[in-house]
């Protein structure tokens, strides 16, 4: 291991080459290397021709000139893999104006991909992604713009195996990963006792050392060897190259902190109940979350929830008193503890533990879970939900097709229409004072984020949670069980879809509690 500036890191990149890097939003982002990286190139125009193949992070970014967006500049990387630039704005603009080649894979398949490189493996068979828009025989193979399908590459195919069908996705070489945590020795060995969250950082050093690439690590600082505890290292020296120190200013926690010892678990805080005032507004996002909060009833297992509208979801079922015995976890590795929201989103406050995200997944796709509540763009007839694609923006699926298709009780929430909706509710009754211009409910998604057709086939119970209706998949249809108490079956809900549901002979009013 040797130390070096994040300058002299830069200039080791070469023209053309595989690089890599992690983080959920801010978390474990090496911010100093990439911007020094990005830096070198608008100088010099080198390196060039880069290809970003990146772990499973939730597309790092959150502001303009963060994160990812330090990529997106024509020349600088020539295509792009990864499962999610929903806040890497720039980026995500590169790949929707066909200016480089974009794929796209589920968010857990990104870490396994990693560990089976890193075990020499040529790539992993899941059934992850079957039947969706991933899936080559239904959609676009992970493809995600025009560029793409001029490639002569693949990122995912099928495989038969005993008569079963599987996704195979391949592994890819990488020769740079730039990746962060927060001390190392003299060894090179890394600890990571100030991030909020492991990610896949050991997969993608194993990785990139197996395919023969170099690994670059961004910390705060560096002490003597013997000083870390061997339970501390996290990332071991042999899998280390280069360490560079960062200024704090490039090394914080989360978009939000510098650095919040709760997050860590180095100390616990008190949580105190949010106090709601009885006059505070009824809002379409508390409506949805407080019907999705029945469906939590009685229920065991592990919980999932998704940022959004899904996020509340536990606090309404504590707000209304709906009981429930599940273990809140996020896809990035957190378990219990109070997940963060927004721009935190991913690290959680007093967390009971913290494990790798390809392990979380391995727990999710493997054991499964027991519930999850995730946005919903639209649906279909066939309960068919898509999130990854409307119109030029495809920001990929993150980690949405690995939970939704592994949860055994789906709920998907979001408004019933888009675009200007407002309502109101008074004396329990919900009033539309202005519709929403944007249909949700269609014939037929843009794209299949989630297959509704997969679901029947698996036996999930899977449910459709709006502010106005509440829809349940039976037999690969769409069955409306419930209405808001003052909403017009016909002019408000069935005039608005582009297809027609089964409404239920035992159609039923939705629970006075969710208006009050």
């Amino acid at each position: 291991m040797k130390i070096i500036s994040a300058l002299e890191a830069a200039k080791l990149v070469r023209d053309g080459d595989s690089i890599t890097t992690e983080g959920f939003l801010n978390s474990v982002y090496p911010e100093k290397l990439v911007s020094t990286l990005e830096n070198l190139f608008l100088e010099t125009g080198h390196p060039k021709d880069l290809i970003l193949c990146l772990g499973g992070g939730k597309g790092t970014g959150g502001w303009e000139n963060l994160g990812l967006n330090h990529f997106a500049h024509e020349g600088f990387i020539k295509r792009f893999m990864g499962s999610h630039t929903g806040v890497c704005r720039k980026l995500e603009q590169m790949v929707a104006d066909n200016k480089i080649p974009g794929y796209t894979y589920p968010q857990g398949i990104a870490g396994a991909i990693f560990r089976a490189a890193g075990a020499g493996q040529p790539g992993i068979l899941s059934k992850i992604g079957i039947g969706t828009f991933i899936d080559p025989r239904v959609g676009e193979g992970g493809k995600m713009n025009a560029l793409a399908f001029e490639e002569d590459y693949e990122v995912v195919r099928v495989m038969t195996i005993d008569g079963e069908d599987y996704l195979y996705y391949r592994t890819h070489p990488i020769d740079v990963a730039f990746l962060r945590g927060t001390t190392a020795d003299e060894n090179g060995n890394i600890s990571i006792e100030k991030e909020a969250l492991n990610l896949d950082l050991l997969p993608i050093a194993q990785a990139t050392k197996a395919t023969g690439g170099k690994v670059f690590f961004q910390v705060e600082r560096i002490c003597a060897t013997g000083t870390l505890h061997p339970r501390a290292v996290k990332i071991p020296g042999v899998l280390v190259d280069y360490v560079i120190v960062s200024e704090p200013e490039y090394h914080q926690q989360t978009l939000t902190y510098s650095y919040n010892p709760a997050y860590t678990g180095e100390i616990r805080v008190p949580v105190r109940e949010s106090t709601e005032k009885k006059d505070e507004q009824v809002t379409v996002k508390k409506i949805i979350q407080r019907r999705a909060a029945f469906e939590l009833k009685g229920l065991k297992g592990v919980l999932n929830l998704g940022i959004g509208s899904s996020d509340g979801v536990v606090a309404a079922a504590r707000e209304l008193g709906i009981k429930h015995e599940l273990i809140s976890t996020c896809e990035s590795g957190t378990i219990n503890g109070v997940p963060a929201t927004g721009l935190d989103f991913g690290a959680a406050t007093n967390p009971e533990a913290i494990i790798d995200m390809v392990d979380m997944f391995s727990i999710y796709n493997g054991y499964g879970l027991d519930f999850t509540a995730l946005g919903m763009g639209q649906a279909d007839q066939y309960g068919n939900v898509n999130t990854t694609k409307f119109g030029s923006r495809a920001p990929g699926p993150g980690g949405f097709i690995d939970i939704s298709q592994s949860a055994r009780k789906a709920v998907f929430v979001g408004a019933f229409t888009a675009g200007k909706l407002e309502v109101k509710v008074e004396d329990g009754q919900l009033k539309i004072i202005q519709e929403g211009n944007i249909r949700k409910f269609v014939k037929q998604v843009e794209q299949i984020s989630f297959s509704g057709t997969e679901a029947t086939r698996n036996k999930q119970d899977v449910w459709y949670v709006t502010e106005r209706a509440v829809f349940h998949l039976e037999e690969g249809k769409m069955v409306l069980m419930e209405i808001a108490p003052g909403i017009d079956l016909e002019k408000q809900i069935l005039a608005l879809m582009d297809f027609k549901p089964i409404v239920s002979p035992n159609l039923r009013v939705m629970d006075q509690s969710i208006f009050k």
